[in-house]
């Protein structure tokens, strides 16, 4: 079995800011890197079955040096900037002519050099080189971004005749897709093997969490596409998730404090608060219905079925329902806030009734 033509495309995804500025990152792109940028659109599936929301913004980024198993290889870089504040950079290394066992190593010496684990890689130099020029374009940008990593084995040409059900009768998939050299137990197999989709006789996909293969003949990126998109929907939901985390125990503080500084300016105290916690379930609420819609799935079905089961294997669900229940917890202080904030002024008042009625007292004596 042999590889005539491929790729290992290694994804590094990054929270850059709380939202990118397409329109204005596209330009200052061409003006200050004069590097090619162009919005980006699913190559071989018809808009009206599927299509992004609002269009990334593809950047070129050109050739960066890296070494792979102790070889110095170039690798074609790229990012791709999405509105909701994510970027997902890309670095391209090309397989050609080489037999399974060489090309699952290939795969497995790229997540070595370049993956998560690996002790010097090209992403910060990347992240800066796009930071720079784009600084303007971004709205609130992250000090310490979060980041999500995937790996993708791509084969476009097998040798002639080849098709997906004989590639999986003749090839083990698992080792390319765990990265592990050790035989898996047969329940750990099946599991990497559960995600597995096929259009056509000649094509094949097969997901697991930090991996994925595909095997397409035409070349086609839209399965591709689909996974970074899913990708970034994770990534975006955690930060949403850990910026949740932040607030609560500092808006518990901020309450606790309000609450033991009784006076007669408690009313406006709740109101600020109250006002401060609303903005920020607006702020998330809007953000996240913005990212249910990023990528609309309507005609295509077999494309649906792959980011389907994308959102289900990278557990898009659990952080999602996470962010949800936060979010409850912030909608119920601000209930109870408004509620004090409006008693507080309602004492506020009846101490003003009082104090005028007391007044009027006092006043009829010394006319007297």
């Amino acid at each position: 079995m042999r590889v005539l033509a491929g790729q290992v495309v290694a994804l590094r995804l990054f929270d850059l800011a709380y939202e990118i500025d397409l329109k204005r990152a596209e330009a200052l792109w061409s003006e200050r890197a004069g590097g090619t940028a162009a919005r980006s659109r699913l190559v071989a599936t018809p808009a009206k079955a599927i299509s992004f929301g609002v269009p990334p913004l593809a950047l070129d980024l050109g050739q960066v040096a890296l070494t792979i198993g102790g070889v110095a290889q170039q690798a074609q870089a790229s990012a791709r900037l999405y509105d909701f504040g994510i970027v997902a950079v890309a670095l391209r290394l090309p397989v050609r002519d080489v037999d399974w066992l060489g090309f699952t190593q290939v795969v497995n010496e790229t997540d070595r050099a370049i993956g998560p684990a690996a002790e010097s890689a090209p992403w910060e130099a990347i992240l800066a080189r796009l930071r720079g020029p784009l600084h303007e374009a971004l709205d609130r940008p992250s000090a310490t971004p979060l980041q999500e990593d995937y790996l993708l084995a791509m084969v476009n040409r097998l040798e002639p005749g080849m098709t997906a059900e004989a590639l999986l009768n003749e090839v083990d998939l698992v080792p390319l897709l765990s990265g592990e050299t050790r035989p898996l137990a047969e329940a750990a197999r099946r599991d990497l093997l559960r995600h597995r989709f096929s259009y056509y006789p000649d094509d094949l996909v097969v997901l697991t969490w930090d991996r994925a293969f595909i095997l397409e003949p035409r070349g086609e990126t839209d399965v591709a596409d689909v996974l970074e998109m899913a990708n970034a929907q994770l990534l975006e939901m955690r930060t949403y998730d850990e910026m949740l985390d932040a607030e609560l125990p500092r808006m518990r503080d901020l309450v606790e404090a309000a609450r033991r500084r009784t006076n007669l300016l408690a009313a406006r105290r709740y109101s600020r608060l109250a006002r401060r916690l609303h903005t920020l379930v607006a702020e998330v609420t809007e953000l996240a219905e913005r990212l249910d819609n990023a990528l609309q799935v309507t005609e295509d079905v077999y494309l649906a079925r792959v980011y389907a089961a994308a959102m289900e294997q990278f557990r898009v669900a659990n952080v999602s329902a996470a962010v949800d229940r936060k979010l409850a917890i912030i909608r119920e202080t601000y209930s109870a806030l408004h509620g004090e904030a409006a008693g507080a002024r309602a004492e506020l008042l009846e101490i003003a009734i009082l104090a005028l009625i007391a007044f009027e007292i006092v006043l009829s004596f010394v006319r007297r």
